[in-house]
């Protein structure tokens, strides 16, 4: 299916079975594409759509419903910003900026609304929005661009986060050792 990239709605849930039938329910119920449709460690399973916001809605919906006890976590971005989608699929290849940004979070989808929150925030290159692989159950998004927007954009994307008390760390570096750039990009 070709949904417009309009929304975009994730669900993690602590139970791999359980998450195999709520992305079932969740494609039935609403004209949605899926993102990913995984397991993520530790040993949690999570699942991304996206399409038009009240197909998207309707979907999380679903899956909430068929889930119950086993989410973890979950988030609905409307109006996602598609730099947020290509880091998620390491799509993009940022000019090194003087500052690098890192949020990492306890979850999957507290990464991804950070990541949406930080490049919506201010000008940056989100680099890279890596969801709980080998990272046990954690994720983090990189980000780069002037020490300014880069530190503007850290706090905006953190604040989510800490306030749902999933924010592990977040730091700024304001000019990343040139030698550290091919390790991060």
């Amino acid at each position: 299916m070709d949904a417009p990239l309009e929304a975009v709605g994730f669900l993690e849930l602590n139970s791999i079975a359980v998450g195999f039938r709520t992305a079932d329910a969740m494609v039935k119920a609403s004209p949605v594409a899926t993102l990913l449709v995984r397991t993520i460690c530790p040993g949690k399973f999570l699942i991304g759509v996206h399409a038009q916001v009240a197909a998207v809605e309707a979907a999380v919906a679903a899956g909430l419903a068929s889930a119950g006890a086993a989410v973890v976590d979950h988030c609905l971005i409307p109006n996602v910003s598609p730099a947020v989608v290509a880091a998620l699929a390491c799509a993009i290849q940022p000019a090194p900026g003087p500052a690098l940004g890192v949020i990492e979070t306890f979850s999957a989808a507290a990464c991804v609304l950070a990541a949406d929150a930080a490049a919506k925030a201010a000008a940056v290159d989100l680099i890279e929005v890596r969801l709980a692989m080998g990272l046990g159950g954690k994720a983090f998004c990189t980000l780069s661009g002037d020490v300014a927007a880069v530190e503007a954009a850290v706090a905006a994307g953190s604040a989510g986060a800490a306030s749902a008390g999933l924010l592990v760390q977040s730091v700024v570096i304001p000019g990343l050792a040139a030698e550290l750039y091919r390790h991060v990009m």
